[in-house]
């Protein structure tokens, strides 16, 4: 390694080092206003803590991120802020890329490409995307980890562990063990590309025949647990159609949707990390045609028994059928569930499924300003659990209420106007536990990938 990239990377390290000291200074900061009798929940301090996970442009970005999109979890004003947070680590230079390549691939690793440009392309939280090409000409996207990931994203799981403690003693509406649990478990599977290329697998099988979505391919001679390489996709930026014609919008946004929940019925698998980086739309004859999606570290597979409560919630909503939402949520792991936590729990899912029950054309926000979208649900369930005592969140739910929400930000982005019970109803027709877990396990086997927990 250059003293440059040592310098660069040895910066990198002192940042993950500061993180404790400037999380727990803001963490101070807003227990201290709590104990003189300030909520602490202002845009001052939701500033300051952004400003203390910002400074390291890493792995932690990945969790500022997510905690913005989980409802509730945080208050608006701090979600406001670590929605903002991108992940820019500073870029390997292409000597030292040279050196990961051969770690990786070994020291000719050069001639197993046809071309391979030493610039990245693009970069992530974990690494940095390089373009390459196979010897017959084909496009790669070959995505390349930094080094000491592991060890940086430890330290990141350690700092999340104490700002949900510290959200545990502040306000014990929610309990966020189990969230802590799955958000560790999923981020450390990012860490092994292995891992991810199997979920690219799965999901190339899963969407096999809906032509509005493409998913690339695996090269598993040319990927490590440290190196992916996959079919390079052309797409353009989604937010390049936001002004288009309601029919393109539209064309997109089934397109979307028909990407996140037709492997949800079909084996019970999802995506994510539903933010604009993870999809381009691909043209056909000049015209926008479908989504390119892209990235497969955060992928939860889920036990057919909880798929069966999506549907049990969705079809006791749908038909009032109280005995159907309490046994959903009983699938779900919710425990002690009194009459009073069904109807709290039950304002956030009619939000949630409100778009799915209602036969006609619709937008998502159906008009509410889409800065106000989902607010007002949010507050009703947290002054109701706060009266109520700790909920505990069941891990599988943190990952399917997370992929909702942002997949309703992308309809709300393209103002799509669309009937969504509709394209629900067709992706759940039919839907039997057996058949989905026969087809699941069938798959999984097939790819390489363990059971579901």
């Amino acid at each position: 390694m250059s003293d440059r990239e040592a310098n660069r990377f040895s910066a990198r390290a002192a940042r993950y080092a500061r993180v404790g000291a400037n999380v727990g200074g803001v963490a101070a900061r807003i227990a201290g206003q709590r104990l003189l009798g300030r909520d602490g929940a202002d845009a001052s301090n939701a500033a300051a803590l952004a400003s203390a996970l910002g400074g390291l442009k890493g792995p932690i970005m990945k969790v500022a991120q997510l905690l913005a999109t989980v409802p509730d979890l945080v208050p608006p004003e701090y979600a406001a802020e670590l929605s903002k947070l991108q992940s820019e680590a500073p870029p390997m230079g292409a000597a030292f890329v040279n050196r990961r390549m051969m770690s990786e691939l070994g020291p000719d690793w050069r001639s197993r490409f046809g071309s391979f440009d030493l610039k990245p392309a693009a970069a992530a939280s974990l690494g940095q995307v390089h373009r390459a090409t196979t010897h017959e000409g084909r496009a790669l996207a070959c995505k390349l980890q930094y080094p000491d990931m592991q060890s940086a994203v430890e330290a990141d799981l350690r700092q999340l562990g104490l700002v949900f403690a510290l959200h545990r003693r502040m306000d014990a509406a929610i309990d966020t063990r189990e969230i802590a649990k799955e958000i560790g478990a999923r981020v450390r599977e990012e860490l092994d590309y292995t891992h991810e290329a199997k979920n690219a697998a799965i999901y190339r099988e899963a969407l096999d025949g809906i032509g509005e979505v493409r998913v690339p391919e695996v090269f598993p001679e040319l990927s490590t647990r440290r190196l992916l390489t996959l079919g390079w996709l052309d797409g353009a930026k989604i937010l390049t159609f936001k002004d288009a014609p309601v029919e393109i919008r539209n064309r997109l946004a089934i397109a979307m949707f028909k990407a996140w929940w037709h492997p949800v019925a079909d084996l019970g698998i999802i995506h994510g990390d539903p933010h604009l980086g993870n999809y381009t739309v691909f043209s056909e004859g000049g015209e926008p045609a479908g989504i390119n999606l892209l990235d497969y570290g955060c992928v939860r597979i889920f036990p057919p028994r909880f798929l069966a409560g999506v549907v049990d919630l969705y079809l006791g909503l749908l038909h009032d059928d109280r005995a159907r939402m309490v046994h959903a949520y009983e699938t779900w792991g919710f425990r002690r569930l009194t009459p009073d936590l069904i109807d709290t729990l039950n304002i956030w899912a009619r939000f949630i499924y409100g778009p799915l029950l209602e036969d006609r054309v619709r937008t998502i926000a159906d008009g509410v300003k889409p800065s106000e979208y989902g607010r007002r649900e949010a507050y009703r369930v947290h002054m109701a659990l706060r009266e109520k005592g700790p909920v505990t969140v069941p891990r599988e739910f943190v990952f399917m209420d997370r992929a909702a929400v942002g997949l309703g930000a992308v309809f709300l982005h393209l103002n799509a106007e669309l009937n969504f019970h509709r394209l629900f109803q067709s992706e759940i027709e039919g839907f039997a536990i057996e058949t989905l877990a026969a087809r699941q396990k069938a798959a999984l086997e097939r790819v390489g990938l363990p059971a579901a927990a």
